[in-house]
């Protein structure tokens, strides 16, 4: 039996294989700045977030029709579902799109047909959420968002992301708000590469129901007792975080003192085509870097739900599945 889990910070555009990239392009008719995966992948070598977001952006030209947006929804999921996952809430970047002359219907068209494929094949269950750049002016994310609103776009809720440093959650004080009055959601980004500060905005400026990544709290111990008390989610991204830098190697990443803390910590993905790993990779590496027991895997399943967006009944049946896992691990664990 595999845990079961929620992955709630995935970009679908970060789930872009290199092998897809190319046969995207050649279906499409785009030419590649590079002859072959291998040469394309040898860029995958990042010295922050901005060097990421480069690339990221660049490869996402090869997306072009609705179809394709179904494509990579269903070779995510299809991927996320060998890997536990039974519940996902998967980031997309309008802005991204509609600068290229794409429409939202035609994005979210295709990734809703891959969501609900993936619902009726596998039985996992979505949210969709459109994020909105944060280097971009808040003026251009407001136009986007009241467009999703007036023409009733099947949206669940909004998120904050693309560049950090230097774009405070506070510049997007009004976005924020209008999307909480039209009943949506709202997660953030904060605290990657930015600030303890910057988490703080999301919370208190944004009002955000979840912290995406939220891993310099841990620099700021009055914030850590705050969100402790709060119990508020930090979807944490740790083959991401080693990637772009935010910590040097996985040893030094602050996830076993966030769990010691008390912090309502969950895995993800985050760009799993770009960092190394898919949700089933991120929780073997931290299990054999920090020898995490399954009591401790069970937890952060737990968390992962917990924080998900799920109506009440349906995260009991997905909690009550964790601790079928958990049980079946412990029991095998006293047999042996």
């Amino acid at each position: 039996m595999i845990l079961p889990l929620a992955e709630l910070h995935i970009h679908l555009e970060g789930s872009l294989e290199p092998e897809t990239i190319f046969a995207l392009a050649s279906k499409n008719g785009i030419d590649l700045p590079y002859e072959s995966v291998e040469e394309l992948r040898a860029h995958y070598e990042f010295n922050n977030l901005q060097s990421f977001l480069d690339l990221f952006y660049a490869n996402m030209a090869v997306l072009r029709t609705s179809e394709d947006f179904k494509e990579i929804t269903t070779a995510y999921l299809n991927r996320a579902h060998a890997s536990g996952v039974r519940h996902v809430e998967l980031f997309f970047d309008p802005q991204a799109h509609i600068e290229r002359g794409l429409s939202l219907s035609e994005v979210i068209s295709g990734i809703r047909a891959g969501l609900e494929e993936a619902e009726q094949r596998w039985g996992v269950t979505h949210k969709l959420i459109a994020c909105f750049w944060r280097h971009a002016p808040a003026a251009s994310a407001m136009e986007i968002l009241k467009m999703i609103v007036t023409e009733n776009h099947a949206i669940d809720g909004i998120g904050l992301d693309s560049s950090e440093l230097g774009f405070p959650p506070e510049l997007f004080e009004e976005v924020f708000s209008y999307a909480r009055e039209h009943g949506l959601h709202v997660v953030a980004h904060a605290g990657e590469e930015g600030p303890a500060d910057y988490i703080r905005q999301a919370l208190d400026v944004l009002k955000v129901e979840r912290v995406d990544h939220g891993i310099r709290c841990m620099d700021d111990p009055e914030l850590v007792a705050r969100l402790v008390k709060e119990q508020m989610p930090l979807t944490v991204c740790p083959l991401s975080n080693v990637r772009l830098r935010a910590v040097e190697t996985l040893a030094d990443h602050p996830l076993p003192q966030m769990l010691e803390a008390g912090l309502k910590v969950s895995l993800h993905s985050d760009d799993p085509a770009y960092f190394g790993g898919y949700l089933d990779a991120n929780i073997s590496a931290v299990a054999e870097q920090f020898s995490l027991t399954v009591s401790d895997l069970a937890t952060l399943a737990r968390n992962s739900f917990e924080g998900s967006f799920l109506d009440e009944a349906a995260r009991k049946s997905r909690l009550a599945e964790v601790d079928a896992w958990l049980a079946l691990q412990l029991d095998t664990t006293r047999r042996d």
